[in-house]
């Protein structure tokens, strides 16, 4: 094996040895195959992370800051957020598939993955990053479009996460509560894009997990008016509406195509 491809195998292994290392018993994991290890590590590392920014985050909104940002009336039910958890739980084993898929290609040489920003700079990395993000958010927006305007595949996939269309349905839980199909397709612009522009591994990896985080965010209803940031407030719209702001973490593709809304515009009309 090269020694650039053996880079990134030691880095999968590192992450297995501080997941596993730290929460499994030996016996446990370490008779596994390298893929399974890094399956088995993106599912811990994706359950607990989905969970605990989970349940802060709810507990910060609707609790800590209960009748600030969520009018009372507007809080979902424990059971709607239960049942949203149970959804994503659901699904949690098919979604970490995929960045253990994306790891074995990475590992193989087939994509064009770099290990260490020194092997290109900072320069080129920034540049790389970009590319990489504008591939994902232009995927990711065609993706979520189609899943909408196709209908069986509405039906069959998308449908399972609109059941969640007001603002007391829609919790931070809502984030990841797809079917597992859906979810998958969602995030395969990430993967697509690792084979169109050379991406730092970490970075990728990192961005993936983000996702959880991300989705919890634009779920809460709390619009955070950061231009041109695709928050809350916008997905929202998404939700209500079922034909605005497919976008991701911008609004450019919306704007692009067509599709936006603004939430802000949205309440000047109602007064």
């Amino acid at each position: 094996m090269e020694d650039y491809l053996k880079s990134f195998v030691e880095e999968t292994s590192g992450y297995n040895d501080i997941v596993l290392g730290s929460l499994l018993p030996d016996k446990w994991w370490v008779p596994l195959s390298h893929f399974y290890r890094g399956w088995l590590r993106n599912y811990i590392a994706g359950t607990l992370l989905y969970l605990l920014s989970g349940i802060l985050w709810c507990f910060y909104i609707y609790h800590l800051k209960r009748n600030v940002y969520v009018p009372k009336d507007a809080i979902p039910s424990r059971k709607a957020m239960l049942l949203q958890i149970g959804v994503a739980m659901k699904a949690m084993p098919w979604y970490c598939a995929l960045p253990t898929v994306s790891e074995y290609m990475i590992e193989h040489g087939w994509t064009k993955c770099f290990s260490r920003i020194s092997d290109v700079g900072w320069i080129a990395y920034i540049g790389y990053l970009i590319g990489y993000l504008v591939i994902v958010e232009f995927g990711i927006y065609w993706m979520h479009r189609e899943l909408h305007d196709i209908k069986p595949l509405y039906k069959y996939l998308h449908a399972t996460h609109h059941i969640y269309n007001k603002q007391n349905t829609l919790s931070p839980f809502a984030g990841l509560a797809f079917h597992p199909v859906d979810g998958i397709l969602q995030a395969i612009p990430h993967v697509i894009a690792l084979f169109l522009v050379p991406m730092h591994f970490s970075t990728h990896i990192a961005l993936l997990f983000i996702e959880a985080i991300w989705t919890a965010n634009i779920h809460d209803c709390i619009h955070g008016k950061l231009w041109p940031v695709m928050g809350a407030g916008y997905h929202t719209i998404h939700h209500t509406t079922y034909r605005h702001n497919y976008g991701h973490y911008t609004i450019w593709m919306d704007w692009m195509f067509g599709t936006l809304r603004d939430p802000v515009e949205d309440e000047a009309k109602k007064i």
